[in-house]
């Protein structure tokens, strides 16, 4: 696909280096370029980012995982083992304003491209580490994964249904919050360097990112010094405030205050409920939940979705469906808010992605690159940085970079 190398959006103008790869780091980097930014994939070789490597599912052989991730970027495949390499990412760096990364503490170091020898060859740089546990503390060194920071964070712990084993949530919450933190460290860091010229380093981790998704269990753990278990799709805090069961489906109501209880239980045809010393007040539902749910889901499992959600909208009570993947991703309203976006990859085809989902009424965002192949940008780039086609031809003769070897026609 024929792109503009023109960059609109809140953030034109900024360079991003992305050393990072897989999950966390990428997701970072796809939302600075969806906001304007010029992101550059810098993968290394052989092989590239291991997102590559996830076999399935594959479009006419090119990863689906990856190429979700890495849209709006511009690619280069450079060998950072190699001398040479390391001399043209450090090329790279002087007029860049943020690098990610997301290796153990220490690998780039060894490499001498630790943020020390970086920020002498650019004060301004924001260089931003997103690693499992943090830079620093008694698990600094080690890697990280999801599921693992899952685990240590106690989301495993409170996920699934009561009495069942440790769950993980269905997606990759770790990950994916780690670089939405990544993506507001480095903006907030973005706004100190416009002001100053000064750069830093911004750190954060999968633990943290994880951590930061207790926030109710943290409160009901620091003010009692218990620790909840899973509820299943029930709140908490308040009640009713889950997914039942109609006759055809799920779906899921949002009882969050009195009000809404009262309606509740004037749409279910027991205006009685709104009395009975069981279910009076938050309090008293919370502590006889099973047997509201129980009543709730005789009356809901006698009426189909549809029915439901046309009495509660129209008795103002928040209530949704329960939707698969591909009824979210097909919804009219995903689609107004163009949550899906098409996009031509020259090997893979026309394929589709999940949108930005973050708008702006003044700079508004555009997603118009497909996922680079490996080494797809890789003389573009170098000419960019003033390196000649014959300087070009010898790095790539000597495994310094890598060219793709898919061109688009």
């Amino acid at each position: 696909m024929k792109v503009s190398k023109e960059r609109s959006g809140p953030l034109a103008g900024m360079r991003v280096l992305e050393l990072a790869q897989i999950m966390a780091g990428p997701t970072c980097g796809m939302m600075l370029a969806d906001m304007g930014a010029d992101v550059i994939k810098v993968e290394k070789l052989p092989g590239g980012d291991d997102a590559r490597g996830y076999r399935e599912p594959r479009v006419n052989g090119v990863s689906a995982p990856f190429m979700i991730l890495n849209r709006n970027k511009r690619g280069i495949a450079l060998n950072l083992k190699h001398e040479q390499g390391r001399e043209i990412l450090l090329r790279m760096v002087k007029d860049a304003d943020v690098l990610t990364e997301n290796y153990r503490r220490g690998t780039l170091e060894k490499l001498g491209l630790g943020y020390d020898v970086l920020s002498k060859i650019n004060p301004g740089l924001i260089y931003c580490s997103v690693s499992g546990y943090g830079r620093d503390g008694p698990y600094g060194d080690k890697g990280g994964f999801d599921l693992i920071a899952q685990g240590f964070s106690g989301l495993m712990s409170v996920t699934g249904e009561p009495g069942g084993p440790p769950a993980k949530t269905g997606n990759s919450i770790a990950d994916i919050n780690a670089g939405i933190l990544a993506v507001v460290g480095i903006t907030a860091a973005y706004a100190h360097k416009l002001k100053t010229g000064q750069g830093q380093v911004v750190d954060t981790s999968l633990m943290e990112a994880a951590l930061q998704q207790t926030y109710w269990h943290a409160a009901i753990y620091f003010a009692t010094g218990q620790s909840v278990g899973p509820t299943g799709s029930a709140h908490l805090l308040t009640a009713p405030y889950q997914a039942f069961r109609a006759s055809d489906g799920w779906i899921n109501i949002g009882g969050a205050n009195q009000a809404n209880w009262e309606r509740i239980a004037e749409v279910l045809g027991h205006p009685e409920w709104r009395n009975d010393p069981r279910y009076i007040d938050n309090t008293a539902r919370m502590q006889n939940l099973s047997s509201l749910t129980e009543a709730m889901a005789a009356v809901l499992v006698t009426r189909t979705r549809a029915e439901w959600m046309e009495a509660f909208d129209a008795a103002g009570v928040p209530v949704g469906p329960v939707h698969t993947i591909g009824e979210a991703l097909t919804h009219p309203q995903t689609l107004a808010r163009n949550m899906v976006v098409d996009l031509v990859h020259p090997q893979a085809g026309p394929t589709k992605a999940l949108g930005c989902p973050v708008h702006f009424s003044k700079t508004p965002t555009q997603i118009t690159r497909h996922a680079p192949m490996l080494g797809e940008h890789s003389r573009e780039l170098l000419r960019e940085y003033g390196y000649s086609d014959a300087e070009i031809d010898g790095f790539a003769a000597t495994g310094v970079i890598e060219e793709a070897k898919f061109q688009e026609g």
